[in-house]
């Protein structure tokens, strides 16, 4: 079978006006970005607003291994396979950080015959938006730092007869708001700034104060983005953002610093989502790229809102396994967007069941190994069951899977009490190849619904965390470090104890640690920090050693990755 870049280069694609047109989308509502690629103008949300919305349908998996589960194949394949049913589908996907394109995880277009292309144009900067929220949340960074300078250089008074803005007296030790970049760089987690005491000036560049660098994609400007409904929404949250403190600990924020409507002229743009199509010339809006590690882990709420209006079927997906992207589209995305799934799909392999079955020794058969690995994903069944939400199961075939493992596997899962099982083989068939499973996805969007959040918003933050914890991952408790405990307090003391939480952890496993797999047992959820994330709309808890700032594999993706002869790209996978 050729590569996913060879597949998407020999593809015929249609225009983009083409794809918009069969999709109900004006030429008057597109911007093009060349032949392929066109972000979709807000206006359109007008148009479409008395249009009834169609079914969501939100993709998940079991935990991820080094295998790949193929959750966005599935996605894309299950968009092509309800086309070619004939269900007006789309596909709603975020747009892929250049950390992880370069690292290990490779792009994030799908591949074989379930692709959006052309790839190298969704995994590469696409139409910008990523490089609008760094942009925007570097001038936020650079805003506390020249603030601080000039307070400190002419003292409180000085400063406020020359620059005729009030002083915020700073906290340097107190500043909330780190850089970022979108690469994978270990070397910048921590730095200090404002080194240069021998410039000849009292302060050099400082004050000197610590600082680090987190990836883009963790920036609360790319969860803002992804959880905004218009321009004006979005500038309302960006100024929410609290990126200080002052001396006397009250917060300082985007607005206070005056700084908040520059961030949202730069991401002016970044608004608006961007089609692209499927290799069958399904439509595919992508927007906004949060991590489910770090981050809520799911794409744009606008895009969702337009596609909803436009398809019968909409196909989106949260990141990493259901206790990541599914949990926090439920407890977060959804209450912000007003809509709920109406089905879920998980994502299994073979290969991925096998390599959770840690306590079967080398020797022990294929079939014992599937068969102790299923634990994970019984787990996962009962986890995204328990939003009331009806739950199919796809099983993504690899080519060393056999009959007699792929027929076990859909008979264990149809006891556990889903709604669906089929194997999918989108692929290598591409559309015909997951047929199967957009007939049953149909028909789950039907079945009744009764979905209920994991929490209410009621409940005290350390109640949130136990039920996360508890109902979330299975653990026995959680354990709050002492800095946890001081933010707590802050939290509380600030108004902020009514929204939800975003659990940043490892996706590698159910609890904080990445070595359990499988289903573990009797742990208590080790919560080192809590920070609030006022523009977005949530707290995030930071578990275990959970980096935002990945770092690079001693083989990275970029290794593989350049330019041919006749000016193509090779090696992006």
């Amino acid at each position: 079978m050729l590569s996913d870049i060879d597949i998407s280069r020999r593809a015929e694609l249609q225009p983009i006006e083409a794809i918009a047109q069969q999709f109900g989308i004006l030429p008057s509502e597109l911007i093009a970005y060349g032949a392929y690629k066109a972000k979709v103008n807000l206006d359109i949300k007008q148009r479409l607003a008395d249009n009834r919305d169609g079914k969501l349908v939100i993709v998940t998996a079991v935990t991820p291994t080094p295998f790949g589960e193929g959750k966005t194949v599935t996605s894309i394949g299950l968009t092509q396979g309800l086309q070619a049913i004939g269900q007006r589908a789309c596909a709603c996907i975020r747009q892929p950080s250049m950390g992880p394109v370069f690292g290990i995880k490779g792009g994030a277009a799908g591949g074989g015959l379930a692709q959006v292309v052309p790839m190298e144009s969704l995994n590469l900067h696409l139409t910008g938006d990523i490089h609008a929220v760094t942009s925007a949340h570097n001038l936020a960074a650079a805003a506390i730092d020249a603030r601080l300078y000039h307070e400190h250089r002419l003292g409180a008074e000085a400063f406020a007869v020359q620059s005729g803005l009030t002083p915020l007296n700073i906290d340097a030790s107190r500043i909330a708001w780190r850089r970022v970049v979108d690469q994978n760089e270990r070397s910048l987690r921590h730095i200090r700034v404002g080194l240069g005491a021998n410039v000849p000036n009292a302060l050099g560049n400082g004050p000197e104060h610590d600082s680090g660098f987190d990836i883009s994609a963790a920036s609360e400007l790319m969860a803002i983005l992804a959880l905004s409904r218009d321009l004006q929404d979005m500038r309302q949250r960006i100024g929410r953002i609290v990126l200080a403190h002052n001396t006397a600990g009250e917060v300082i924020t985007a607005e206070d610093l005056g700084v908040a409507g520059a961030m949202t002229v730069i991401m002016s743009e970044a608004i608006a989502p961007t089609l692209m199509q499927t290799l069958s010339g399904a439509p595919c809006l992508i927007h906004a790229g949060p991590f489910a590690n770090i981050a809520h882990g799911n794409s744009s709420i606008i895009a969702d809102d337009i596609a909803l209006k436009l398809a019968d079927i909409v196909v989106t997906e949260g990141g990493f396994g259901s206790d990541m992207g599914f949990e926090k589209y439920c407890n977060i995305k959804a209450r912000q967007a007003g809509k709920t799934p109406d089905a879920a799909v998980i994502v299994v392999t073979v290969k991925a069941l096998k390599s959770h079955a840690e306590a079967c020794q080398s020797d022990t058969s294929e079939s014992a190994k599937l068969a102790a690995g299923f634990d994970n994903l019984r787990w996962h069944i009962n986890n995204v069951a328990q939003y009331g939400v009806p739950v199919v199961v796809a099983i993504n075939r690899f080519q060393s899977d056999t009959l007699e493992e792929l027929t076990w596997l859909r008979e264990q899962v149809m006891a556990q009490g889903v709604f669906g099982c089929e194997v999918c083989d989108a692929f290598t068939q591409g559309s015909q190849g997951a047929q199967a499973l957009a007939e049953v996805v149909v028909q789950a969007t039907e079945a009744p619904n009764q979905f209920r959040f994991l929490y209410p918003l009621e409940q005290s933050i350390e109640a949130k965390l136990m039920t996360i914890a508890e109902a979330g991952y299975g653990a026995s408790g959680i354990q709050l470090s002492a800095k946890a405990q001081a933010q707590l307090v802050h939290l509380k003391r600030h108004g902020f104890e009514h929204l939800p939480i975003c659990v940043a952890k490892t996706p590698l496993s159910i609890s904080h640690d990445p070595k359990l797999k499988g289903v573990p047992k009797g742990f208590e959820l080790p919560i080192s920090e809590l920070k609030v994330s006022a523009g977005a709309g949530f707290i995030t808890a930071l578990v275990g050693q959970v980096m935002t700032m990945p770092g690079l594999g001693i083989r990275p993706g970029y290794l593989n990755i350049d330019i041919n002869q006749h000016n193509e790209i090779v090696g992006l996978a």
